[in-house]
């Protein structure tokens, strides 16, 4: 049957308007990066800024390896030496909700920056409050924003108790936190949880769409080693230059401690929102210890999926039967070392 031209030109419209419509969602992936730089941090935001996947939006700084003050000196250093004044940059919180910071410099270097003092910033700070550039961004882009937080979850916290909405908003959050394995500060908590129990709870419990927790426990079985090293030595230019000299601080520091490099924690998480494919996940429920003596910071996954139901009989409970548990976190398990440090490798080289 022959087609009328009014039918032509509205198949015509539909395709194209398909056509754009698939265009538009391949094009790069809108990023906020709420970080606390930190030597991995660096590592992860130099990372992103060289992932085609992502149009990196903002940098949030949190306070968590070093004070706020520093850590916005840091960011605007490393986005200018990258040359991307074009990501704002901005302060958030002055230090966690409940309590006092605990800073890593013995870890990082005094600067934060495993002592590499980077040239002056040519970029200047974005002046807005960093939860609330979050939720402007969140709000513009509409199920376009992937957050990832790679610090304390202070300010992500902030911003999803100030705007309840915007967790339906945001695309997915991938999180460098927690563990499912024992602690990297104590027995029982990772680092940047450990710094604001209270700001973790709420963000675990704030019903994103997609949340994925990599924990310090793949970070560990993630390492730089010098084998890596070597190869991102063989080329040179400000950025890798930068990260080569982090990575010698760091491999070092670690071998002093007994390991054969260093942990990637921070940039496995942006490896991970690059291609989820570097690490096998299982969806788990995770809340957040805020109170133990021993475990207070600890992500506590429930690994079966129930709960016992009790009932009070008498003057004892009875257990009933078991209670489904929905999980709200899909939980790194596993990671590709070597598919991941590749692809940081080639990346990070490649400027």
């Amino acid at each position: 049957m022959k087609q009328s031209p009014l039918t032509s030109t509205l198949v015509f419209s539909l395709v194209l308007t398909f056509t754009t419509n698939v265009l538009a969602q391949s094009g790069p992936g809108r990023v906020i990066i709420d970080t606390d730089p930190g030597t991995d941090d660096a590592m992860a935001i130099i990372l992103a800024l060289n992932s085609p996947e992502f149009k990196v939006e903002a940098l949030t700084v949190v306070p968590g390896n070093v004070v706020a003050k520093q850590g916005l000196e840091n960011a605007l250093k490393i986005v200018s030496l990258a040359g991307r004044c074009d990501v704002a940059v901005a302060a958030g919180a002055q230090h966690p909700l409940n309590q006092k910071l605990i800073t890593a410099e013995f870890w990082h270097g005094k600067n934060g920056l495993a002592n590499i003092e980077l040239p002056p910033s040519k970029c200047k700070a974005d002046q807005r409050f960093g939860p609330d550039l979050m939720i402007e961004m969140v709000h513009k882009y509409p199920h376009e924003m992937t957050l990832i937080p790679i610090g304390p979850l202070t300010n992500i916290a902030i911003a999803v108790s100030k705007d309840p909405s915007i967790a339906q908003l945001v695309k997915e959050v991938v999180i460098m936190g927690g563990s499912v394995s024992g602690g990297n500060v104590n027995a029982a908590a990772e680092a940047n949880i450990y710094n604001d129990p209270e700001a973790a709870s709420i963000v675990f419990k704030a019903g994103w769409p997609s949340l994925t927790m990599v924990g310090s426990d793949i970070g560990e079985r993630t390492l730089f080693t010098r084998k890596y090293l070597e190869q991102l030595e063989s080329a040179h230019g400000p950025q890798s230059d930068f990260i080569a000299g982090i990575a010698k601080f760091l491999i070092a520091l670690s071998e002093k401690y007994g390991d054969i490099g260093t942990a990637m924690y921070d940039p496995l998480a942006v490896g991970v929102a690059v291609d989820p494919s570097v690490v096998t996940t299982k969806s788990l429920h995770v809340d957040v210890e805020t109170r133990g003596e021993f475990t207070r910071g600890e992500t506590v996954a429930n690994r079966r999926g129930s709960i016992e139901r009790n009932v009070l009989s008498g003057d004892r409970y009875v257990i009933e039967g078991l209670d489904p548990v929905e999980p709200n976190a899909k939980v790194a398990v596993e990671s590709d070392a070597n598919k991941f440090l590749s692809m940081f490798v080639s990346r990070i080289k490649g400027k």
